[in-house]
């Protein structure tokens, strides 16, 4: 801001504070959502035994619990092979941002999960990963009309202390690409 003008301060409370207020006066624009999950420091103490590809399969066939994020964010893993993870995520209203689209943090949180998880497959038990740097490109804006998404992610290189990957984010009935990206994730434990 320039000089002169004044300085915005956010209110009292948080976001959900703030929405729970404008729901008393607002009941007809107001939606609800529960939210379930588990334990994510237990569930990870279990991967930590298996190989990552191990894992993620517990994870897709329903044998542990999805992370909360992927609860929060609507998302998933639904096909795995060592170096390739697809997820699927069904953007809604709740990931919105100010402008009226879904927020371009959806469309990241999906890359950086299939990236994240495509390395993983390639990990014995006992090694992990974390992410380096995530570039993400965004080539449509995503709403609650896009419908299922898909994020495929195949691992470029995989070294002994370093991988790196790519992904694409596409609509899934239109086949139209949406985003995509590239992580770079170091290996540690090996």
């Amino acid at each position: 801001m320039s000089e002169g003008e004044d300085v915005l301060l956010a209110g009292e409370g948080t976001a959900a504070e703030v929405a729970e207020a404008f729901a008393a006066s607002h009941p007809e624009a107001t939606r609800r959502c529960t939210l379930v999950w588990q334990d994510p420091v237990e569930t990870a103490a279990a991967g930590a035994e298996m190989s990552g590809l191990e894992y993620v399969g517990a994870i897709v066939a329903g044998e542990m619990p999805p992370p909360p994020i992927a609860v929060t964010m609507r998302l998933r893993p639904v096909e795995l092979e060592e170096g390739r993870a697809l997820f699927e995520g069904e953007p809604g209203e709740e990931h919105y941002n100010p402008i009226g689209v879904v927020h371009g943090g959806y469309a990241a949180t999906l890359l950086d999960s299939a990236l994240g998880c495509a390395v993983h497959t390639t990990l014995p038990a006992g090694v992990g990963y974390t992410s380096l740097g995530l570039e993400a490109k965004f080539v449509r804006p995503i709403t609650r009309d896009t419908g299922r998404v898909l994020c495929e992610a195949t691992v470029l290189h995989r070294g002994r202390r370093q991988a790196t990957a790519e992904a694409a984010l596409t609509a899934a009935d239109t086949g139209k690409l949406l985003a995509h990206g590239q992580a770079t994730c170091m290996i540690f434990g090996a």
